[in-house]
């Protein structure tokens, strides 16, 4: 049984990481930690968690915890992901691994170096209709891959409004934005089924220079992205175009995916209009056909409920299954980081208006 501390349990966690834990019996969440005892105590009794601490601190350094999981703002996973490698943990750390690049280079050189298991939540990885579609491709359904087009929706980023709680991202320093969070996990997809991006040539357009928070009549300076564009070149030749696309939201229709091939065209859509490409299930079609994914492809109890707890789920498991073997699991701190360059090389190319090499 792997003990789990939980640092940052009254937010996503609550929704995605700690039903995915405990819906696992490789597992048991013995400590969450908040910014606050009260909301602390509230998540640990709804979790069934023995200790609950109002800082990463305390439950890092608790012996009854052997896996960190990190799920607090990007900005503040390096003081947490660092304090728990100087106490030889094992550490998930939600996604964005750092603020930018050269972060993510400096805690993947500290997790080798502690020797723990890392991993990152990049949930498209282990989406079965992901990994689904890319055993398609494997397969030949479409003959050779020619070109792959990706639309989907960014919001809550990019409108001309923001939530409240996401203001902080409105400041590239915090690296939470649609570039970071929305595009990140989209193009892990993306890559996760297509193979990697070599070559990018991409736009960042912001629209707003001042955006409304939602429910106030303030307005707030804002300096990131309102839109990520791309075009680029995959790993195997094919041509790849990718447009996220931000707004105030709900999501109305999510993402739609098409890969060209030779011979047939696959086209993928939420199978619950409105979901992220990495979170949910994808209605997939080839041509006139749908393919439904089978049953084999989900890794995880019939009591985890779909979205993101499915697939977070199954990156548990393959954490589970890491440590047993002393390896390092997949994604790894090592595939964030390349995904953080992947990141930093589109910046590049939309500031210098230049094609950049992965």
């Amino acid at each position: 049984m792997i003990r789990v501390g939980v640092v940052g349990a009254s937010g996503w966690a609550d929704t995605s990481h700690l039903p995915a834990l405990t819906a696992l019996e490789e597992f048991e969440v013995t400590a969450v930690a908040t910014t606050n005892q009260a909301s602390a105590d509230r998540a640990a009794a709804a979790h069934g968690a023995r200790h609950a601490f109002s800082g990463a601190a305390e439950l890092i350094a608790h012996p009854e915890v052997d896996l960190v999981v990190v799920s607090v703002k990007a900005s503040g996973h390096a003081a947490a992901i660092r304090a728990a490698l100087d106490a030889g943990k094992h550490v998930v750390s939600e996604w964005p691994l750092g603020v930018d690049a050269d972060e993510a280079n400096e805690l993947t050189e500290a997790a080798t170096a502690a020797g723990v298991v890392h991993a990152v939540v990049l949930q498209g990885h282990h989406s079965p209709s992901a990994r689904f579609a890319s055993n398609l491709l494997a397969d030949g359904r479409i003959g050779m891959l020619e070109s792959v087009a990706l639309v989907a929706e960014g919001a809550p980023f990019g409108g001309n409004r923001i939530w409240p709680d996401l203001v902080f991202g409105l400041d590239p320093s915090e690296g939470s934005n649609i570039l970071t969070i929305m595009a990140g996990h989209f193009l892990a997809a993306l890559e996760r089924v297509a193979g990697p991006l070599t070559e990018v040539s991409a736009r960042l357009p912001r629209t707003h220079d001042r955006v409304l928070i939602a429910g106030t009549e303030q307005t707030v300076p804002n300096a990131t992205p309102s839109h990520v564009l791309l075009h680029g070149l995959l790993a195997g030749g094919a041509t790849t175009s990718v447009a996220v696309h931000g707004g105030n939201g709900p999501a109305r229709y999510g993402f739609r995916l098409e890969l060209v091939g030779s011979d047939a065209t696959l086209i993928a859509t939420p199978a619950q209009p409105g979901t992220f490409i990495h979170w949910g299930d994808w209605d997939i079609r080839i041509g006139d056909e749908a393919v439904p994914v089978p049953d084999s492809y989900r890794s995880v109890p019939a009591s985890v409920r779909s979205g993101p707890p499915a697939n977070i789920a199954a990156l548990y498991r393959e954490v589970a299954q890491a440590i047993t073997e002393a390896r390092q699991p997949h994604p790894s701190f090592e595939t964030a980081l390349r995904h953080h360059r992947l990141l930093a090389a589109i910046e590049q190319s939309a500031a210098d208006r230049t094609v950049q090499t992965i």
